[in-house]
């Protein structure tokens, strides 16, 4: 268990990665002290500690006045400083000294001779303590006579710990390591005058980043191929791939001073290896490191072939979270790699790239070295000057330099902002060109009354929209009504009524005669649609009743024939489908308006694919997943944006509780109970199937559990490895009540309607976003029962408690997905907008740096991007010239901006 010194210290450290915007934590630092003040108190051991948690209290409650940035990170800088020990307490915050006995006059010290002044005086507590020290007996001191070599060998005994042995005592008087300089700060990235370069020069330099990788000395064709594995096969690729982690050897910890829950990189020397069997007879390679403080146990389970590449005597370098069994510190399945001497010998931040079959790590960083020494000095910058002076930016030479091979932590923040900017800018300005491209093509105006909109509202609906509907109907209207083609994002809460609005918008189309189509990602969600919009149509008034089809990857050929030839005939009014409808051979009569829903399950090629069925109709997308209103500005800058944050009334509020794994068998009798009742239930899990490397309970393993706890009830297993007609044909008998437990992973679909399921129990909880839990939440509460979400966390850490129990107090998801990505970064949003489980190569940068991808960063981007965009559309403009060449070489890249 950390001390809350070491707590407070992560807490700091991502209080600064984050901006220094008192997001670390929820509630700010001032209402964190609040807790963390007792807790540091009760493990402080002497008047000094208890005075440092004094004053840090205060600097934590003073923290939210600051406004300056500047001061923010002063202060930040100053609290670490002093609980590393690096600079002395205040006088305000110093011990009183007690009062000093005077010595008697024949005690003093006789006058020094002149020769002594060549010696420098040793310091007075030295001499203190001399002066007190009682004579020793040879007898007594011969304990403190042992040989070296035995204390050495007894001060390297393998770690043990009790609970709560790391206490404030070890860690506030650890002193800094005391042979690494200390780092450079930067308070901000420096910027050279640019160099004069010819216009055309310039340009040819960036068309040569399209050259082949093989152009870099030492990069064959056989190690090309090992690239290309990784996505990189240009110069371009090259330089923007960039580390998965970074070993900072200037923070480097012995094993002695390490604690349990400790993300630590330990260097040492491998004493024993070998290969053994443990638990459940299965084979597991164990290794024993010393780097001269101490011992450490490091255990690779199913990896046994490590036998033949690690061997006593080794150097290694192993990275990953420290844990404690049977009293012993160790590392489970650590990240590791052969020791590289100059590293060590240089103290710094080095790299650690992703590695396939024929790249080494030593050889791809010397790789990676020259060829980023060789084009950082020779890159033009294509971001004007106007905005990176606005933005603060750093030289992108100088970025790629340090977003490589980074000379601070500092260093590599300021580069790392830079990376992300660009991408941001970049991708926002080729979204915005593309929905210039498509909005200078026409659309048919949709025009309705007044009049018919409230007959059809009455005779469809038996109740009253929300004033978030009516306001997303209102801009639908707006849109529609144009010859400018609609370009709309509606993003709503689960069991925020987006179907209506979705229904109401088709008729929008179907009103003026022309044909509406909605595409779903699956079979089961587009059947739930066709059958809710159905329902909805079919009490119209009127002779004729509007005619809706259906068209999924379901159907038998002659099925899929006959529905086809109606859609070109026009004797369909509303088609409702899978991928099916942008497949070769689907002809549309008249499309005059498209909804796609669970917009992030296509790519942007699949919406061009779906406009090009009619005359460039009007486009709804439209998403439960919440994200914060700027990243989605970001992502979708060729969407208009519509929120509908308010949830219809009566709807039961879902009572959610985090609870701890001890309490598992009670968890299942409640389980038990509700489905005695006629309920349904999921139990969702992280992993499809155990891991070696992550320990947490897998749905395989799961089902096999809970088919014999529940034996008086149908458990079915849905997971992600199943065919997708598979997966459809599992959720469509859970919805049909054939299953009364659905042992899932997270592919459970958003937007499936199961009103029996009462109940969702979530292990490894804290593995998963808040976003992402909210969706998970969603699919119980769609029906007129109680309803509950249970969080089973397989970490006890402060971070996790903190996070799940913000889900027991908030509802709203977007006010989650807020959070999240104050906690967390933007990785997980980001993992979600992409089209299927494939991260493009222009979202290279966003996805590995994804805790730079800050709101205040995207707002940045965001509003930089629009000003070029509003001064020069098409990049024209002489000091856009480089700008324009490296948006074309985005598009170029990304297989989803066409």
């Amino acid at each position: 268990m950390p001390s809350a010194l070491e707590t407070l210290v992560k807490i700091l450290r991502l209080e600064r990665e984050q901006g220094c915007n008192d997001t670390a934590v929820i509630g700010g630092l001032s209402k964190f002290s609040d807790h963390w003040v007792h807790d540091a108190h009760a493990q402080a051991r002497k008047p000094e500690h208890h005075l440092l948690v004094d004053e840090l209290q205060q600097l934590l409650r003073n923290y939210g006045q600051i406004e300056n940035r500047t001061e923010r990170q002063k202060q930040i800088q100053y609290m670490q400083d002093r609980i590393m020990g690096r600079i002395p307490a205040p006088p305000e915050f110093q011990p009183k000294a007690e009062a000093a006995t005077p010595a008697p006059v024949e005690a003093a010290p006789p006058p020094q001779q002149p020769e002594e002044e060549k010696h420098p005086p040793r310091p007075q507590q030295e001499q203190r303590r001399e002066q007190k020290a009682p004579k020793q007996s040879q007898k007594q001191q011969k304990p403190a006579q042992e040989p070296r070599r035995k204390q050495q060998e007894s001060s390297r005994q393998p770690q043990r710990f009790t609970e709560g042995s790391a206490g404030i005592d070890e860690f506030a008087a650890r002193p800094p390591p005391p042979d690494i300089p200390e780092p450079p700060r930067l308070a901000r990235p420096p910027r050279r005058p640019r160099p004069q370069l010819d216009p055309e020069e310039a340009l040819d330099v960036l068309r040569g980043l399209r050259q082949p990788v093989t152009v870099v000395k030492g990069v064959g064709d056989r190690m090309a191929e090992s690239f290309h594995k990784l996505g990189v096969h240009t110069l371009n690729d090259l330089l923007y791939f960039l580390p998965r982690r970074y070993d900072d050897y200037t923070q480097l910890m012995s094993i002695s001073k390490l604690r349990p829950n400790m993300l630590a990189t330990v260097i040492g020397t491998v004493r024993e290896a070998a290969v053994k069997v443990g638990p459940n007879q299965r084979k597991l390679f164990e290794l024993t490191l010393d780097d001269g403080s101490g011992l450490m146990d490091i255990t690779f389970f199913g990896q046994t072939f490590l036998a033949r590449q690690i061997k006593p005597g080794d150097q290694i370098v192993a990275r990953g979270e420290t844990s404690i069994f049977r009293n012993r510190l160790k590392l489970t399945n650590p990240e590791w790699e052969h020791l590289d001497a100059d590293n060590l010998r240089k103290v710094g931040i080095v790299p650690v790239y992703p590695l396939t079959e024929g790249l080494k790590a030593r050889g791809l960083r010397s790789i990676m070295k020259r060829a980023v020494s060789y084009w950082a000095e020779r890159l033009p910058d294509y971001v004007p000057a106007a905005t990176q002076e606005r933005a603060e930016l750093a030289d992108l030479g100088w970025a790629i330099q340090n977003v490589h091979f980074p000379k601070s932590q500092d260093h590599r923040r300021h580069a790392s902002n830079r990376i992300v900017f660009d991408e941001l800018l970049l991708m926002q300005l080729a979204i915005l060109g593309n929905r210039r491209e498509w909005q200078s093509v026409p659309a048919d105006p949709l025009v309705v009354s007044d009049e018919w909109l409230d007959s059809f509202l009455q005779a469809a609906f038996p109740y009253t929209l929300t004033g978030a509907q009516q306001r997303a109907i209102a801009d639908i209207r707006r849109d529609v009504a144009q010859t400018v083609p609609m370009n709309r994002l509606l993003q709503g809460d689960v069991g925020s009524g987006k179907t209506a609005v979705a229904t109401i918008s088709l008729m929008l189309a179907v009103a003026n005669g022309r044909q509406a189509a909605i595409m779903a990602p699956t079979s089961i969600l587009a059947e739930q649609h066709y059958r809710n919009i159905g329902n909805a149509l079919s009490k119209l008034p009127g002779e004729r009743q509007p005619q809706v089809a259906l068209l999924t990857g379901s159907l038998s050929a002659d099925e899929r024939a006959e529905v086809r030839a109606r859609i070109a005939d026009g004797s369909v009014d509303v088609i409702v489908g899978t991928h099916a409808l942008i497949q070769e051979g689907v002809e549309f009569h008249d499309l005059a308006l498209a909804v796609i829903d669970e917009q992030h399950r296509f790519g942007v090629e699949q919406r061009g694919l779906l406009r090009g069925k009619g005359k460039n109709p009007h486009l709804l997308v439209m998403t439960a997943t919440p994200i914060p209103r700027t990243l989605a500005l970001t992502l979708h800058a060729d969407l208009d944006l519509t929120v509908i944050d308010e949830m219809p009334p009566g709807r039961q509020p879902i009572q959610t509780r985090v609870v701890e794994p001890v309490a598992r068998e009670r968890i299942f009798n409640f389980v038990e109970s509700q489905l005695e009742q006629g309920r349904q239930a999921f139990i969702v899990h992280p992993l499809v199937e155990a891991s070696e490397k992550i320990e947490a309970r897998s749905a395989l393993e799961a089902y096999e559990e809970l088919s014999k706890v529940f034996y008086n009830f149908r458990v079915g297993l849905l997971h992600g490895r199943m065919k997708p007609s598979e997966k459809d044909e599992v959720m469509t008998a859970f919805s049909r009540g054939d299953f009364d437990v659905l042992v899932t992973t997270s592919v459970a679909e958003v937007g499936v309607d199961v009103p029996n399921a009462s109940v969702i129990v979530i292990e490894g909880a804290n593995r998963f976003g808040l976003a992402q839990l909210h969706q998970f939440r969603g699919r119980v509460g769609r029906g007129q029962h109680a309803s509950y979400c249970l969080l089973i966390p397989d970490n006890n850490s402060a971070e996790a408690r903190e996070r799940l129990q913000a889900l027991e107090e908030i509802s709203d998801g977007f006010r989650l997905a807020e959070m999240d990505w104050k906690l967390r970064g933007s990785g997980d949003l980001l993992g979600t907008q992409q089209s299927g489980e494939r991260v493009t190569r222009g979202f290279r940068a966003m996805n590995r740096l994804s805790e730079f991808v800050t709101p205040e960063l995207v707002e940045l981007a965001q509003r930089e991007a629009r000003t070029i965009y509003e001064e020069d559309p098409d990049l024209s403009q002489e000091q856009h010239r480089l700008l324009a060449q490296r948006v074309q070489l985005l598009q170029d890249e990304r297989s989803d901006v066409s």
